[in-house]
């Protein structure tokens, strides 16, 4: 099994200049991550947080994605890291105190980073605004770029070390992040019945039934704001939580139980556990301590809209809830039309601005350039 010893690069030479771009996409928990590890053997204080309480999940997205550039120029002094940071061409300030953060926590892992200078120009492919959380996207696109960067300056290291190495920078950046490096299904967290499984980065799951194929997920926007409460409080949450222990133990049997679930095509019994882990996530935050309800109104009209629909019609279409108000609405590719119609029909009017985006699952990050 990989350690953290295992992804510092000790063999490396060096490169003038380089250019690389890639494209990494979001993703969305099926079982849900919720609380870190507090005690973790680590070098680094900082690392020790992005280890998982729980293993975790998750789909894979396709359109909603990051496209990062990443321009390296070597330089002369090699005291401190540097860069550039640029959104859609314009300067971003705001965003570098948490890229110089990401960039901190991989120095020992990556070392040669001091010994160039970064130009990062990044873009989404959803409205910047839009209440989809793009920390997983954006650090898994550094992530791809930063590996493309030593993969030029070690052409030995193997295309199985690239991708692991890959998701456990992105983990340090944001730790769903680590699910965005590959797809179409990826798993984070030890796992006892999951073979080669990782707190340390995310594993492909690769025996996924055809019914799950081109999975559908339409994204409600039910609230644009801001992040009611920031991931790291949010986690902070489950430190001394009372029901926190079975909520971790809840989350292992739901894994097993999902992965038998994607392998088998079981429809109905997908829904279930889908629905269950994304209300016990939201539970988890009312019942801590300060409480939160991230829950909109609207969220829950439209959940209530889905099972009406669901027992009526008998269509397999369900939700799941990230840590906010937005719905992402899951179903199979075959009842795609009759899904769309009933959302323009009856859940569009419960969005903001009636705004929604479609998706399904992807096959994780591409690379684009690299020159």
């Amino acid at each position: 099994m990989l350690t953290e010893k295992d992804f510092i690069a000790t063999q490396f030479s060096s490169v003038e200049k380089a250019n690389f771009k890639w494209s990494a996409p979001s993703n969305i928990a099926l079982v849900k991550y919720w609380g870190k590890k507090e005690n973790h053997s680590s070098q680094n204080g900082e690392q020790a947080k992005q280890i998982p309480a729980n293993p975790s999940i998750s789909f894979t997205l396709n359109n909603c994605k990051t496209i990062t550039s990443l321009a390296v120029t070597r330089k002369t002094d090699n005291s401190e890291i540097t860069f550039d940071l640029f959104f859609e061409g314009k300067p971003k300030e705001d965003f570098k105190p948490k890229i110089l953060k990401f960039f901190q926590r991989i120095e020992q892992y990556c070392p040669y980073i001091k010994e160039y200078h970064f130009v990062i120009d990044t873009e989404n492919t959803f409205p910047h605004s839009s209440g989809i959380a793009s920390s997983a996207s954006g650090m898994a696109a550094i992530a791809m770029n930063i590996m493309s960067l030593e993969k030029e300056l070690n052409s030995t290291i193997t295309d199985d070390y690239f991708y692991q190495k890959a998701s456990f920078l992105a983990r340090l950046g944001s730790g769903s992040a680590c699910r965005s490096v590959k797809g179409e299904v990826v798993i984070w967290g030890r796992h006892s019945v999951t073979e080669n499984s990782s707190d340390l980065f995310g594993v492909p799951f690769e025996n996924l039934h055809a019914n799950f194929k081109n999975y559908q997920d339409t994204i409600l926007l039910v609230d644009k704001g801001e992040k009611q409460v920031s991931s790291t409080v949010g986690h902070n949450l489950m430190k001394g939580h009372p029901f926190a222990e079975q909520r971790f133990e809840q989350a292992h049997t739901n894994l097993s139980k999902i992965k038998a679930i994607l392998s088998s095509g079981d429809i109905e019994e997908f829904v279930k556990i889908v629905e269950s882990e994304a209300l016990t996530l939201h539970a988890m935050m009312m019942a801590s301590m300060p409480y939160f309800i991230l829950m909109k109104p609207n969220t829950l009209e439209i959940i209530n809209k889905i099972w009406s629909f669901r027992n009526a019609t008998q269509t397999p279409v369900c939700f799941t809830l990230d840590a906010g108000a937005n719905v992402h609405v899951l179903y199979p590719e075959n009842v795609k039309d009759k899904v769309l119609q009933f959302i323009n029909n009856e859940l569009v009017g419960y969005c903001q601005n009636e705004q929604y985006i479609c998706d399904q699952i992807g096959n994780g990050s591409q690379l684009i350039m690299n020159n």
